[in-house]
């Protein structure tokens, strides 16, 4: 790459994978100066000796760490969701065609951009992630013990209190209902569900802890519908950020809504405090993919 070439680039568009990237430079005018694939070692040491300019990312796995590099670098770094880059993309889906297609939207005055993350935003959402985990894995297993209760004719009320109350005395029954090798799958079922019970009690427990030291989440925690109880899901960016944010930005199910009351009708979270941590808006990437 001549000196020249890299001062013409005005913009890039990165097109990330595991190994490799697909790198494509667009000048002033818009016009392609530059088209290449870079290995993961070759892209930092090639944007240190390229002149300041503005480079767009899809925000997805990796993005975040790239960016700060760039960033401290002299670059404008910027990440997009992947769902708004998708429009730019022109002819047959390919990685070049992609970091064109990410060359032209970071250019959009109206993009909406996702925020860089930092090591200690990421570490964060790593424990809701591995929560979330093992929560579902949870789950699977209390489902899976009520289906085999169902087949043996045993119907437990709903809700994972009641059936971890009733378990010692189902368990107890008579040959003729379960028999001991049934006995014997449930309570093993029943052991991997005690200890997905310690690993959630202790992620929470550690997100919690981490909640409690910043004072926007504390802020936070004081509004009506997230509450004490709520930093296990309402804390994956920065408290204060979250604090900024209207009330229509938040989910429905926190009953946010100023017209709730009005209609007679209590809150979701007013009726059940769990609700107000059942739905995540922003920490979890898989389901919202602009975090």
């Amino acid at each position: 790459m001549s000196r020249t070439l890299k001062t013409a680039i005005a913009v890039v568009g990165i097109d990330i994978g595991k190994n490799s990237f697909h790198v494509v430079g667009l000048d002033q005018r818009g016009a392609m100066v530059l088209r290449q694939k870079w290995s993961r070692g070759q892209v930092e040491a090639r944007f240190a000796n390229m002149p300041p300019c503005l480079i767009g990312m899809e925000a997805c796995v990796g993005a975040h760490h790239l960016s700060r590099k760039l960033k401290a670098l002299g670059h404008d770094a910027r990440l997009m969701p992947a769902k708004y880059v998708r429009p730019y993309s022109k002819g047959q889906k390919n990685d070049f065609r992609d970091a064109e297609a990410i060359g032209e939207a970071v250019q959009r005055p109206t993009m909406k951009f996702v925020a860089t993350k930092t090591a200690d935003q990421l570490d964060l959402q790593a424990l809701h992630r591995v929560r979330e985990r093992l929560v579902s894995q949870r789950t699977g297993i209390i489902n899976q013990i009520r289906a085999f209760l169902l087949e043996r004719g045993v119907a437990v009320r709903q809700g994972l209190r009641f059936l971890r109350a009733e378990l010692p005395r189902i368990l107890g029954m008579p040959p003729d209902v379960l028999s001991p090798r049934m006995v014997r799958v449930i309570e093993d079922l029943a052991g991997d569900w005690r200890r997905l019970d310690e690993r959630i009690e202790s992620l929470s427990g550690e997100i919690e802890a981490v909640a409690r030291q910043d004072a926007g989440c504390e802020r936070l925690m004081s509004v009506p519908g997230i509450g004490r109880s709520s930093p296990v899901r309402w804390w994956p960016r920065s408290a204060l950020e979250m604090c900024s944010l209207k009330a229509a930005t938040l989910p429905p199910g926190l009953g946010s809504s100023p017209n709730r009351s009005r209609l007679g009708t209590a809150p979701s979270w007013a009726r059940y405090p769990s609700a107000a941590i059942a739905t995540c808006g922003f920490c979890s990437c898989r389901r919202h993919g602009s975090c």
